[in-house]
């Protein structure tokens, strides 16, 4: 289920909000810079569904945000249990980092929790199947799958090189819960 879980950055022992409630997530993230919303698929998909039969699914929106935002590519990710590049890349996406473009996925299947430090608050945002997130460019962030990944996003970009962070150097990843602690 989608939540927002908000730490306070100088004591993330501090819970400020915990909510499922979408219409709160959505509010909260918004004023925090960010977006998320609900998307459904065209037309039904199988859990073997290939990364073309996804795109193909969910093409309607992915064309209204290229429109909107000025996207240029989308690819799917799909990450398995026992993937032997999980702890490594695991390790990557838990560093605060920014991104000089927008960083987009929506949730087709599976679960994994985006942290967005802004100011003296840390927004942990879980999101799960149907769920589109967009952390705007220059937002320092980092991900979570778990430690037994699994998921299938799509990911959107505005330059074809794809995902390139700017690691922050700050250790505020490491004292905020972890996805699965959460």
């Amino acid at each position: 289920m989608t939540q927002l879980i908000v730490y306070s950055a100088i004591n993330p022992a501090d819970i400020l909000l915990d909510t499922q409630d979408f219409d709160t997530i959505a509010r909260e993230v918004a004023a925090a810079g960010a977006r998320i919303e609900r998307w459904t698929a065209a037309q039904p998909l199988t859990p073997e569904a290939t990364s073309e039969e996804i795109l193909a699914a969910y093409r309607p929106e992915i064309d209204r945000l290229r429109t909107e935002r000025g996207y240029a590519a989308a690819d799917v990710i799909h990450l398995r249990p026992g993937n032997p590049n999980w702890p490594q890349l695991r390790q990557k996406f838990l560093s605060e980092h920014i991104h000089d473009e927008d960083e987009v996925r929506f949730f087709v299947a599976g679960s994994g929790a985006f942290y967005l430090h802004i100011g003296d608050k840390v927004y942990q945002v879980v999101g799960t199947d149907g769920d589109l997130l967009s952390v705007p460019k220059g937002t320092k962030h980092w991900f979570d799958g778990g430690p037994r990944a699994n998921f299938t996003v799509i990911r959107l970009f505005t330059e074809e090189t794809g995902w390139v962070a700017h690691f922050t150097g700050d250790a505020i990843s490491g004292t905020v819960p972890t996805y699965e602690a959460a």
